[in-house]
């Protein structure tokens, strides 16, 4: 690895003249040195847009090498990336593209439709196709030899990251180019990352996963990067295979569906080394590791802060790890306290969860912290105290190691008792016929909230109700509180463009689905009955007897 940089843009051009492969897909591949030259052309269409202040770039591909070229084009230009989502709804898509003053958006046929008629307030001429008939002869015009703006550095602002919003309303979190340096740099340090690694990119460029965990690294250890348009289970081990590919990141959801698809005899037979992500159930990490004969480090992480865990061999295969340093606490979020240790069964399951279970606060990151794109109060709600508040819960055990319990918003009350939709969903993933899972809750028609459960199966006409009621049953460490009291069984969950399943869809539409929805009856051993139309609205005529009419209206 070269010597260590201050900003992105320094690190880009310290890879000119490097003829090792720095950009792969199936059509084609480019050196480092034409990847450093392709971003300068990119960089100086920027540069010749006198109206493009601020110098702000939404990018609405999928991953394609354009995307790639403008990361280093922004870099080197001083500007900043926006990466659009492909899979927001129209409204959500204009309403990004205004709140983080887009003045260029580059994309491609199928984006260009997407964004016909839409009030995002970029004017036509700043639509930039990169399958355009004229777009090859508009890079010829730009070339360039590769030199980054003056005033380019560590504090130029180099990403606007939109957040999932997979319980609420999405944010464009700050990402200066020396955050990402430092980010790349950490995590070479704790992956191992070199530059004979091959990563295959499967998450989607617009997310911090990608750019953070796969594509920095690889900047700056000169390593391959190998992109696919979309993540695919299918296609996942035959790009492994064609690409030579040491090292992937993933979430929860899509290493779900990757095990999800038929065990061959050779699955073993692949280059991969190891992976990172984030959200993936210990059970299909365990199944991973066996049946790819790779490692996984599952991680703690978003993009807004740093991490707040370091891997350990030691750890639970629940654990994140242990804290990166002293003051990474877990805190009461109204009383400021340290929560005491979590006290834990044989299963692992905590059994004083109203005590042990806090807000994870790191005591010196907000130093860190670069703010989300005009939203003070999201800044504050962020830093409190001179800390920074991770949104996330979590605990410790005895032995010092910490442990995701989810986001504010996956918790429940139930029956006077906080319950983890988290700990839920890893039990309902744990059965065999489980792609995916969405633990929420739902009004209750006389008081408080009830439990629902989504899961995304392969067919759900043949998916046995009775026999999942029975699994349930037989986990120890789901408890007598855990059961879902509602269980819809879908063949498609609604998903973010990064697939993270979207549970604010899934509590608005409630038992309202064309999805077969089934309802606990009876007490004791857990007995789902499929719902009918007629039992639909009779549950919603239960509120107006109990006088909770104003849920259903909700």
């Amino acid at each position: 690895m070269t010597a260590r940089r201050d900003d992105v843009a320094a690190m880009l051009l310290d890879r000119t003249g490097d003829r090792r492969p720095g950009l792969r897909t199936r059509e084609r591949d480019w050196t480092w040195d034409e990847v450093v030259h392709e971003s300068a052309v990119r960089a100086s269409i920027a540069s010749t847009l006198s109206d493009l202040d601020p110098p702000h770039i939404g990018v609405l591909l999928d991953n394609v090498p354009d995307f790639v070229f403008w990361l280093g084009g922004a870099a080197l230009a001083g500007a900043t990336i926006v990466g659009l989502n492909p899979t927001r709804g129209a409204a959500d898509l204009a309403a990004d593209i205004r709140h983080a003053d887009c003045r260029l958006i580059v994309t491609d046929a199928a984006g260009a439709d997407r964004l016909r008629g839409l009030d995002h307030g970029v004017p036509p001429d700043h639509l930039l196709r990169v399958d355009s008939p004229d777009h090859a002869q508009l890079l010829d015009a730009h070339r360039v030899e590769p030199v980054a703006a003056p005033g380019v550095g560590a504090k130029s602002l180099f990403l606007l990251l939109f957040t999932s919003g997979t319980t609420g309303t999405s944010k464009a979190v700050r990402c200066s180019q020396g955050r990402l340096a430092r980010i790349a740099y950490a995590a070479t340090d704790k992956f191992g990352h070199h530059r004979d690694d091959v990563d295959y990119c499967c998450m989607p460029l617009f997310h911090g996963n990608a750019i953070m965990a796969l594509w920095a690294p690889a900047l700056a250890n000169g390593a391959t990067v190998c992109l696919t348009p979309t993540f695919s289970a299918s296609r996942f081990l035959p790009d492994v295979r064609y690409f030579g590919a040491t090292f992937f990141t993933y979430v929860g959801k899509a290493l779900g569906y990757l095990m999800a698809t038929p065990e061959a005899p050779d699955d073993a037979d692949n280059t991969l080394q190891r992976g990172f992500g984030t959200e993936a159930s210990p059970e299909d990490q365990k199944e991973f590791r066996r049946r790819f004969a790779a490692e996984l480090f599952e991680g703690y992480g978003s993009s807004e802060g740093g991490a707040v865990a370091t891997p350990d061999p030691a750890a639970p295969p629940a654990a994140l790890g242990r804290p990166a340093h002293d003051d990474v606490v877990v805190v009461h979020p109204e009383t400021l306290c340290l929560c005491p240790t979590a006290v834990l069964d044989a299963s692992g399951r905590v059994l004083n969860p109203d005590e042990a279970v806090g807000e994870i606060v790191d005591r010196r990151g907000a130093a860190d912290f670069e703010g989300y794109y005009r939203n003070d109060a999201a800044d504050a709600e962020r830093v409190r105290n001179g800390w920074y508040w991770s949104g996330d819960l979590g605990y410790l055990d005895g032995a010092g190691f910490l442990y995701f319990a989810g986001r504010r918003g996956d918790w429940l009350r139930v029956d006077g008792e906080n319950i983890s939709t988290l700990t839920i969903e890893r039990v309902l993933r744990r059965h065999a016929g489980v792609i995916a899972a969405a633990v929420y809750g739902v009004p209750d028609p006389r008081s408080g909230d009830q439990m629902m459960a989504a899961v995304e199966v392969a067919d759900p006409g043949s998916f046995d109700v009775d026999a999942f009621a029975s699994f349930l049953v037989a986990q120890d460490d789901l408890g007598r509180k855990g059961f879902p009291r509602l269980l819809r069984i879908s063949a498609k969950l609604p998903a973010t463009g990064s697939n993270k399943v979207l549970k604010r869809d899934l509590q608005a539409q409630r038992w309202h689905t064309d999805d077969a929805v089934h309802r606990w009856v009876g007490r004791g051993h857990p007995r789902y009955r499929l719902m009918t139309d007629a039992d639909r609205g009779a549950l919603d005529a239960e509120f107006t007897v109990h006088g909770r009419e104003h849920h259903v209206a909700e």
